[in-house]
């Protein structure tokens, strides 16, 4: 069987990216802080999620789980993402960007094999997003 013949299978891979950012009228250095904070962490990743430093891995209760990738302070975080143990490997990269009035966090999301639902990663994200935002005040 041909690459173009197997479609959307490890071998060859069919992503796509939901990208997804908020703003919140907070400076990036509070926002950073709180990333950096158990609350920021399961905020963005659900109960039980950590980001650490690079190399570190990451458990949500929600049976998520993944690497830190890179680790770039006030600016950005990369992890891997898996949505089980039997779920390829995605990467999630959050980016903080300043405005006049605050901090625009970006979420981009990569490698999403076409079989799931974007609909339902796009809310899962933008979901994060407010909860942060909530804990930034």
């Amino acid at each position: 069987m041909n690459e173009q013949a197997q479609g959307d299978t490890l071998v060859n891979p069919v992503d796509t990216t939901v990208k997804v950012s908020r703003s919140v009228s907070k400076p990036v250095k509070d926002v950073w802080k709180l990333l950096a904070t158990r609350e920021g962490a399961e905020a963005l990743l659900g109960a039980g999620g950590d980001l650490g430093d690079k190399g570190d891995s990451w458990h949500a209760a929600d049976g998520t789980f993944g690497v830190v990738r890179s680790y770039h302070p006030l600016e950005q975080i990369r992890f891997s993402w898996h949505a089980a143990e039997e779920a390829p490997k995605t990467l999630v990269e959050v980016d903080l960007v300043s405005e006049e009035d605050g901090t625009r966090l970006e979420i981009s999301h990569q490698g999403i094999p076409t079989y799931f639902d974007t609909g339902a990663i796009a809310r899962k994200w933008e979901t994060a997003l407010e909860r942060l935002a909530a804990a930034a005040g």
